[in-house]
């Protein structure tokens, strides 16, 4: 992965402000991924979550915890649906490992450390995202690689 891709990460647009809802995209190749999760982020905030707000106004009074709330949903439904309705798999990052990559490929320290959590129920997928929540949006934390590693892996290789 390039630069750009290793430093992408799900970002919002400071709280409480007219763009609170709204994921910060840099330039490239990223940007279709936070295009994808932005939709799915707008979707939970103005249908499924529950205000006594205005739509505009439940847009931009999102604090942190809304934020998140948001963000752990838009990718838990991105997942599920990718996994055919009946599976999810969460990618995060682990410890450094100390083994040698096999022979013909090689080693990025990112990679080799991505270990699979997977789930059978929605619910429970979207509880353990919201859990590791700062996974996929903290600075360094590569989140949207880990969102691409586990599309693929709740898609299946086959599929």
């Amino acid at each position: 992965f390039s630069c750009e891709w290793a430093a992408a990460r799900f970002s919002f647009h400071p709280p409480r402000s007219h763009l609170a809802y709204a994921l910060q995209a840099g330039q490239g190749g990223t940007r279709a991924i936070l295009a994808a999760v932005q939709a799915h982020i707008i979707t939970f905030l103005l249908f499924t979550r529950e205000t006594e707000c205005t739509h505009l106004e439940r847009l931009c009074r999102l604090g942190h915890r809304e934020q998140g709330q948001a963000l752990a949903t838009a990718l838990a439904e991105t997942l599920w649906a990718a996994g055919g309705g009946g599976r999810a798999v969460v990618c995060l990052v682990t410890a450094p490992v100390t083994t040698m990559p096999r022979e013909g490929c090689r080693a990025d320290s990112f990679t080799e450390r991505i270990r699979l959590f997977e789930f059978s129920e929605k619910a429970a997928a979207q509880e353990f995202i919201s859990d590791h929540i700062n996974c996929f949006k903290g600075e360094g934390s590569h989140g949207v690689i880990l969102f691409l590693y586990s599309l693929l892996f709740s898609r299946t290789l086959e599929r």
